[in-house]
């Protein structure tokens, strides 16, 4: 069964080019992963400091390893000084 999440996250002023860099690594290594189906990062227009994660995963399974990968601590330990808040996730059924 696919899990979907979406994720945000918000950059602490004058850090989001910062802070993109660090995402964008997150995303080419988590599409990297076998249950990975879709990762794919948005930054907003109108708010370049707000950032919204959409991904889909195979199964619940998947989704647990990717947290235990490495590139997640590492993003985690990198960003911790640039993330305005927490970062927020969002376990969704996907209904159209």
């Amino acid at each position: 069964m696919p899990i979907y999440l979406t994720a945000t996250v918000k950059s602490k002023p004058g850090k989001s080019e910062v802070l993109k860099e660090l995402l964008l690594i997150l995303v080419e290594n988590s599409k990297q992963e076998e249950a990975c189906v879709q990762y794919d990062l948005h930054q907003s227009q109108n708010e370049p400091e707000f950032f919204i994660f959409h991904e889909e995963w195979k199964t619940q399974a998947g989704l647990d390893l990717h947290n235990k990968q490495p590139h997640i601590a590492d993003f985690l330990k990198a960003s911790a000084q640039l993330i305005d808040g927490q970062i927020s996730i969002y376990q969704t059924d996907k209904i159209a």
